[in-house]
């Protein structure tokens, strides 16, 4: 064998390798974009938003210092 084609196989060894990589990227992306879509969809209907958190946790600090302010009073009467 010559050194042209010992080039020429080289070459087509690296292109087959390198394109059977970036194929496998590919499809690798497009399932993560897959998996980003369906994961978009599913957060809002397992988790609690920030703000609404914040909200129930300030109606909650809210009943509690009613309820300390009572038995406040209570404690007063005694």
């Amino acid at each position: 064998m010559d050194n042209q084609s010992i080039l020429n196989l080289l070459f087509s060894a690296t292109g087959l390798v390198l394109g059977w990589f970036l194929r496998e990227l590919w499809a690798a992306v497009k399932e993560l974009k897959a998996d980003l879509a369906k994961l978009r969809e599913e957060i809002p209907t397992h988790y609690v938003s920030k703000d609404d958190y914040r909200q129930d946790v300030r109606e909650l600090k809210e009943m509690i210092s009613k309820l300390f302010d009572i038995l406040e009073k209570r404690r007063d009467k005694v």
